[in-house]
């Protein structure tokens, strides 16, 4: 059994005096289903488990080639979204609770976006691909940040390096659980570029307009200790103990789950992050990916090979 009392939240403060109570919850035998019910057919690059007990759906990345963001990963991405969305409008007694997106390899979440596409895109001269690749990125960022527009808790689980956009993505959920040696960053300032699907607009919110300005405009890597005492991780877990810290946030909130979704409703009421504004940011970034010239091109080239070889490792 894990060791519930590994966890650190700035919001359960009363974590070591509850971990038996917890604990217990925890222990009980998890049903994984194939979640078929959602009827998805065949994914490539996407896995999804789905414990009726709990009603908790686990999706994880499991890219085919790149350890990003494909376009096909994408797109299976936002077709299990769109069926979240449909079964709680259906059959809201019986949808999902709580929704985890995570990652399947070790030691990586996302490095971002699929740069090889990107480059090919705009050596092609294809604004309406870049475009529609674009706008497939942030229909899933705001779709789990507002809950799939459902009874749903969306929560993110970084076991490993999180880049771009994969940090971009993680930042965008209901919850954050992050293990201790997690590193996450926005490298897009070495090639003219910015993370443009919805960077700034979480940050902004989270963190305040001149750090979300630094944090992208500085290009470093961060520590998940550092984005905990910063507030953009709400549970931080020692390493190896992210499902478990999922299972316990879960046994917590199993009783006042409908408190919990009225409070992100009132997050988002309060702090929207509107689609329109996700699409007006998302239009400046294809203008500007558009016009980098070829020395920007030559460096997103390099950084291709770096995630190739962070995929050799990983695999």
């Amino acid at each position: 059994m894990h060791e519930i009392s590994t966890l650190e939240s700035p919001h359960d403060t009363g974590i070591a005096a509850s971990a038996m109570r917890d604990a217990a919850c925890v222990a009980k035998p998890h049903r994984r289903q194939s979640a078929a019910a959602f009827d998805l057919g065949p994914l490539r690059e996407v896995d999804l488990d789905y414990e009726a007990n709990e009603r908790l759906l686990w999706c994880y990345m499991r890219p085919a080639n790149a350890l990003c963001f494909t376009p096909g990963m994408m797109r299976e991405l936002n077709s299990v979204h769109e069926a979240i969305r449909d079964n709680g409008r259906s059959n809201p007694l019986d949808c999902p609770r709580y929704c985890v997106v995570g990652s399947r390899l070790p030691g990586v979440f996302n490095l971002g976006g699929d740069l090889a596409y990107l480059v090919a895109c705009i050596k092609a001269r294809d604004k309406a691909a870049l475009t529609l690749y674009a706008y497939g990125c942030i229909d899933a960022i705001h779709a789990c940040s507002t809950g799939f527009d459902s009874p749903v808790i969306s929560i993110g689980l970084v076991q490993g390096t999180a880049l771009g956009g994969g940090f971009e993505s993680a930042i965008c959920f209901n919850v954050l659980i992050a293990e201790r040696s997690v590193k996450m960053g926005f490298p897009e300032v070495l090639f003219g570029l910015f993370p443009g699907m919805g960077a700034y607009s979480f940050l902004s919110r989270k963190i305040g307009a001149i750090a979300a300005h630094k944090m992208i405009a500085d290009g470093r890597m961060y520590g998940a200790g550092d984005l905990f005492d910063m507030g953009l991780i709400d549970i931080l877990c020692a390493d190896g103990e992210g499902e478990a810290a999922v299972r316990a946030y879960v046994a917590r909130t199993g009783r006042r789950h409908g408190q919990v979704l009225a409070m992100n409703r009132v997050r988002n009421r309060v702090n929207p992050i509107p689609y329109s504004e996700l699409k007006d940011v998302t239009d400046i970034w294809v203008d500007t990916a558009m016009a980098l010239d070829a020395s920007d091109l030559r460096r997103m080239q390099r950084l291709v090979s770096a995630q190739d070889r962070h995929g050799a490792r990983a695999a």
